[in-house]
């Protein structure tokens, strides 16, 4: 009786190379996924509550931070204390997709108005030693609640802030700005 092709068995492996490639790539694998687990568990943590990376979208930050500058983003410090007055701070709003990036200006429990583009802190101009636009514009007093902060960009006539959607609360505040890593000539900490 002649055999046909599906009636052969399948052919043995020849060489002990094809007899050892599974048992062989074993230790490989398991080494690479020893590495590669703790690497990603490291780096899950890192970003879920130590620090992330974000861009700057915009031009509501400049002359000081500009569009496509890359940051790092302190997530722990707000944990240990509260947020300050000038700290630069990554916000996360529910109605806006993007992350901003917006200074700090007037802290909780504080009146905070505007001028002729001057900062008033309860009655007081605030002293920005930081350059920025002072385009005139006029807000009425407004009383900042526990947890409100009122956040600027230094921008202000280029800017989507405190002014249009209100006080920020401690929770929509993702973290301070700690490093500006990019473009790499303008590395500095905040």
């Amino acid at each position: 009786m002649i055999q046909g092709p599906e009636e052969n068995p399948p052919a043995e492996p020849t060489t002990p190379d094809e007899r050892l490639w599974p048992t062989a790539l074993r230790p490989v694998l398991l080494e690479a996924f020893q590495i590669v687990a703790p690497a990603l568990m490291l780096a899950l943590v890192v970003h879920l509550f130590l620090a992330q990376a974000t861009v700057v979208f915009g031009q509501s930050m400049e002359p000081n931070l500009h569009p496509h500058q890359r940051l790092i983003v302190d997530k722990i410090s707000y944990r240990l204390h509260p947020p300050r007055r000038n700290d630069i701070v990554v916000i996360d709003l529910p109605h806006i997709d993007e992350l901003l990036v917006k200074r700090i200006v007037a802290l909780p429990g504080e009146t905070v108005e505007i001028r002729q583009g001057i900062v008033y802190v309860n009655g007081e101009a605030l002293a920005e030693p930081f350059p920025h636009d002072l385009t005139p514009f006029d807000m009425p007093p407004i009383t900042l609640g526990p947890l409100s902060y009122f956040v600027l960009g230094d921008n202000r006539s280029n800017s989507n802030d405190s002014r249009v959607f209100g006080p920020v609360t401690l929770d929509q505040i993702l973290g301070r700005v700690w490093l500006r890593y990019w473009p790499l000539d303008q590395i500095t900490f905040f």
